[in-house]
């Protein structure tokens, strides 16, 4: 079985598989698959023309996601059970969404079990609701926008180019220099991994098929975000930074980008909060329509 790391040298081939992709899950995002492969030790390999990845241990692979593509799904599945057994290790697929279980059910009955992880499910929103933020649940969110609006009345939107990148990059440089000096809920290699990922998004857009919007008060950038399609129904946000006293500017960005760009997919993905409070507290303020859930898949 041959492993690659998943890089920007190799990303015709990734695609090649991936815009076969249905389900709705991040970690199938062009984009992310290749933003945080060296952080999360992440590889892939093809089995029966579909796609799977898988994390190692002592350069030997000990779990797979389940395969995507256009070949036999059934059959690359099968032949990762019998690598596992071969290799005598336990049968695991990892970040296994609800259909895909469904599918494994239905070959297998009875056969596997799905434990679920909240910390690895997605956030879900319908673009409509976004960019109007009606209704009596988002009323903090029209009064964020109003104080934004109060604040700064002449901002202007922009999408994000190759002459205003650097400046979105300056904004993440000091985002993240803030939280490393005040967080207590993630290392300082999270960061860094996460402003490595901002840096390739930015300067790979066309590449990566990343969409990216900024404002811009009194010509200073407040606000930007970047993110890329999972598949044509399903949009992913994999980036939203802003200065943090500057009242609404999250609101704002999430609520322009939403009506400039984002209003033809069917549901716009915010991604996974990893457990962090402060990070489950905003998702859910934004009252998902649906959560994708994803957990672990072993033998019953």
């Amino acid at each position: 079985m041959e492993l690659y790391r998943p890089t920007i040298e190799r990303l015709d081939e990734l695609y090649s598989y991936l815009k076969h992709n249905r389900f709705y899950g991040c970690q199938l995002s062009l984009a992310n698959v290749v933003f945080w492969s060296e952080h999360y030790n992440t590889y892939y390999t093809t089995i029966a023309d579909m796609l799977v990845f898988c994390h190692t241990e002592d350069g030997k692979p000990n779990a797979f996601t389940f395969p995507v593509g256009d070949g036999d799904a059934r059959a690359a599945f099968d032949a990762i059970v019998s690598y596992f057994e071969k290799e005598d290790l336990p049968v695991t697929f990892y970040l296994v969404e609800k259909e895909m279980f469904e599918q494994i059910e239905a070959w297998y009955p009875g056969k596997y079990v799905l434990a679920y992880d909240r910390d690895d499910a997605d956030y879900l929103y319908e673009p409509e609701a976004l960019a109007t933020l009606k209704g009596k649940k988002l009323h903090a969110k029209r009064n964020h926008i109003n104080r934004f609006l109060e604040n700064c009345p002449n901002y202007q939107y922009e999408e994000v180019t190759d002459e205003n990148a650097a400046e979105c990059l300056e904004l993440a440089r000091y985002w993240i220099d803030e939280k490393q000096k005040t967080s207590e809920e993630a290392d300082e290699n999270d960061y860094l991994h996460e402003y490595h990922a901002i840096e390739v998004a930015l300067y790979n857009r066309d590449k990566l098929f990343v969409q990216g919007a900024l404002l811009r008060v009194e010509g200073k950038v407040v606000a930007f975000t970047l993110g890329s399609p999972i598949n044509d129904k399903v949009f992913d946000v994999h980036f939203e930074k802003a200065y943090a006293d500057i009242q609404g500017a999250y609101t704002m960005i999430n609520r322009e980008f939403v009506r400039h760009s984002l209003m033809g997919y069917q549901y716009i993905n915010r991604e996974e909060d990893l457990g962090i409070d402060g990070l489950r507290s905003a998702k859910l303020s934004y009252h998902p329509i649906q959560l994708v859930e994803k957990g672990t898949v072993t033998t019953k």
